[in-house]
């Protein structure tokens, strides 16, 4: 247990952390990203894929997302 004391003399105790762990099996399923990381890959490749439609719309019809815009 850790005590701490602030400057006005109050003491805290907190317990011990444990480390982090993730068995070998889990880390091969579900990897080692974080949720921010997988929802930021996320993030970029439907941006690509509408740059992408995008681009095949201007080219087929002339106008962006089919006429809508």
């Amino acid at each position: 247990m850790t005590v701490t004391t602030n400057e006005y003399g109050q003491q805290n105790m907190f317990a011990k952390e444990t480390q982090p762990w993730i068995s070998k099996t889990d880390a091969e399923r579900y990897g080692y990203q974080t949720h921010a990381e997988k929802a930021e890959l996320w993030n970029g490749r439907a941006a690509m894929i509408g740059i992408l439609f995008g681009a095949i719309s201007y080219t087929f019809t002339g106008n962006l997302f089919f006429g809508l815009f």
